[in-house]
């Protein structure tokens, strides 16, 4: 399986180590960053309507509280990759770019 992607946001891990997350968006669903709309709470904040949408979106709200408090990358949706800043040096990418994403089944079942 191959897809497009566009490379939508570059961050370094928040604790200091010397990795770099990369996030991706949808080809056909990308805006660039001045046309996305930002909570005005910030990123970690999520608004609810109603007491049924609070519960709704609770389990969402839920698994973000680790990311939230310094324990994982940036919470978002779409696919983000962690890598080593060598990899991210020879890559040579940037925000903005259009890369293809493969996904093989490897022939080793086994582990």
């Amino acid at each position: 399986m191959k897809k497009d992607f566009i490379i939508s946001k570059i961050e370094a891990s928040q604790d200091g180590a010397p990795f770099i997350y990369v996030t991706f968006s949808d080809a056909n669903d990308y805006k660039a960053g001045g046309e996305k709309q930002q909570n005005p709470f910030g990123p970690n904040m999520m608004a609810f309507t109603s007491p049924e949408d609070l519960m709704k979106n609770l389990p969402k709200m839920m698994s973000n509280i680790s990311r939230m408090t310094g324990g994982g990358g940036v919470p978002t949706d779409s696919p983000t990759f962690k890598m080593s800043m060598k990899e991210y040096e020879d890559i040579g990418i940037k925000v903005g770019d259009k890369v293809t994403i493969e996904i093989k089944k490897s022939e080793n079942s086994g582990i």
